[in-house]
């Protein structure tokens, strides 16, 4: 791979003034999508944003001649053509070269969200690279005719990413979770991984992003740790704008918002099967393990909109 050479200078982002009060979840959002677009658009930026892009190239392609290509656009979200492969391939040469950047795992719950919210929109198109974490957007694309080649999950991601971490000697960083679950999942990986250097766990108390010290107070942790690799399993879009903080101050690592992946590795919440996985069933599973927490999530929200999602998808393509 041939990454473009020109790194994108870093934009400090504008936090809001520490005060007790809670911060302004939409203004948060329109901050961080404000600094991806200055950083997109930063003096001598050799990127460009998704919408930008050249048609015909993944990010394989974009390894090798240096641009990434037009992103494949389901339910309001555009999203790379590529494998887990791609994505470890990508990331190890930017990384070698020592630019960082962020991951995006859009699944049917990010995409529900993000069709309500413009400025949520622009903070996951904005990433370096945004893969289809959920079999419902594969199988969308799969109708509209411009199909993805697989399923990439943050569960898959880190473990394929920590094992270059730790062939390469980057040091990587575990947060979120519930207490201690991040120092759990630290041992699996260094077992499994051998050689892996973790720079630090955290498991930030719940809400500590509704105000400016406690967001402070997370980032300096972060930041002081140096890690090059960062696993932060918060929630959308809880992980992701702060991710868009923290990128700022750590221009040189890659940040992947993984959601429960961190509690994957560390065993405390158990997989689905490998052929429910692959069947598209793994929400099924994760129902029936946590049905108190997901019920509502997937019954309610996430399945009427998968569903429309499907159906809008088909109907588009019998239309051409």
């Amino acid at each position: 791979m041939t990454p473009p050479r020109t790194r994108v200078p870093a934009v400090p982002v504008q936090r809001p003034s520490t005060s007790n009060s809670a911060a302004d979840p939409a203004t948060a959002r329109g901050r961080a999508a404000e600094s991806a677009r200055a950083r997109a658009a930063g003096p001598g930026a050799a990127r460009t944003l998704p919408s930008e892009r050249p048609a015909g190239r993944g990010v394989a392609q974009a390894g090798r001649r240096g641009r990434a290509g037009e992103r494949v656009r389901v339910g309001g979200v555009g999203l790379d053509a590529v494998t887990e492969a791609d994505v470890v391939r990508w990331v190890a040469a930017e990384a070698a070269a020592g630019r960082g950047g962020r991951i995006v795992t859009p699944n049917v719950d990010i995409c529900r969200a993000v069709a309500r919210d413009p400025a949520l929109q622009e903070l996951v198109g904005s990433a370096e690279i945004v893969v289809a974490d959920g079999m419902p957007l594969v199988w969308a694309a799969r109708l509209l005719g411009t199909p993805l080649p697989e399923r990439v999950t943050g569960a898959d991601l880190i473990w394929s990413l920590s094992e270059v971490a730790a062939a390469r000697d980057w040091p990587v960083y575990l947060l979120g979770g519930p207490p201690g679950v991040a120092e759990l999942a630290a041992g699996e990986l260094r077992s499994c991984r051998p050689g892996l250097k973790v720079a630090g766990v955290h498991a930030p108390p719940y809400h500590f992003d509704d105000t400016a010290e406690g967001r402070e107070r997370v980032r300096r942790r972060v930041v002081a740790a140096r890690p090059r690799l960062v696993f932060v399993g918060l929630g959308f879009p809880r992980q992701d704008l702060l991710i868009a903080e923290l990128r700022e101050e750590l221009p040189q690592a890659w940040f992947v918002g993984c959601g429960a992946a961190i509690a994957f590795a560390a065993g405390t919440v158990q997989r689905a099967p490998r052929w429910m996985r692959r069947a598209g069933l793994e929400w099924a599973f994760r129902l029936m393990s946590e049905p108190g927490r997901l019920a509502r999530r997937y019954l309610v929200d996430d399945l009427p909109f998968a569903v429309r999602l499907l159906a809008g998808c088909l109907l588009t393509r019998l239309r051409r």
